[in-house]
């Protein structure tokens, strides 16, 4: 699964990410079109993970 398919299923697996990490607020996983490196820069800061991490992470979920 490449990024533009993550960003394809996030709509479904953002409710998973956010059961995940309780701390993960709406705004944190909010994925616009065209800002993808402002999503992956929220989502590095809010995890403690490089953006290879969160990449892994997000694809772990859609299992």
């Amino acid at each position: 699964m490449d990024e533009l398919e993550l960003r394809g299923k996030w709509h479904e697996l953002k409710g998973k990410a956010k059961q995940a990490h309780g701390d993960l607020t709406d705004d944190d996983v909010r994925w616009e079109e065209g800002k993808d490196e402002e999503f992956f820069g929220r989502m590095q800061n809010k995890l403690g993970k490089t953006k290879d991490e969160v990449i892994s992470w997000i694809r772990s979920l859609g299992r």
